[in-house]
């Protein structure tokens, strides 16, 4: 994996690692587009804390805001999700064929270097 591309993976699995974070993504797949003072009326939070945890989101591109009036309203981006899972997916791979390496080397025969 390039670095850029690990770049990437790591800001969308730090905002991941987050359980408000979540909720925030899930409220707006289910609402498809809320303003920050609407999604803090969902959770115990603050709207301050809201927008920090949307900041972060936007940050790894998980999330967009357009400019409504006085508002910004966020919207969902389910092709990051889709990119970090296919980087989750080849990172998977490449620890697999690293493991089937380390097991033949354990199992192979003493003296036997192949």
């Amino acid at each position: 994996m390039s670095r850029p591309a690990a770049a990437a993976l790591d800001s969308v699995l730090v905002a991941l690692a987050e359980p408000t974070r979540r909720q925030l993504l899930d409220l707006l797949a289910d609402r498809g587009e809320a303003s920050a003072s609407t999604l803090a009326q969902a959770l115990p939070v603050t709207r301050q804390a809201v927008v920090k945890h949307l900041t972060v989101l936007d940050g790894a591109g998980l999330v967009t805001g357009r400019r409504a009036g006085r508002e910004v309203l966020y919207r969902a981006r389910p092709e990051r999700l889709t990119e970090a899972a296919r980087g989750l997916a080849d990172l998977a791979t490449a620890w697999e064929s690293r493991l089937a390496v380390i097991k033949a080397l354990a199992e192979a025969p003493e003296g036997d270097p192949s």
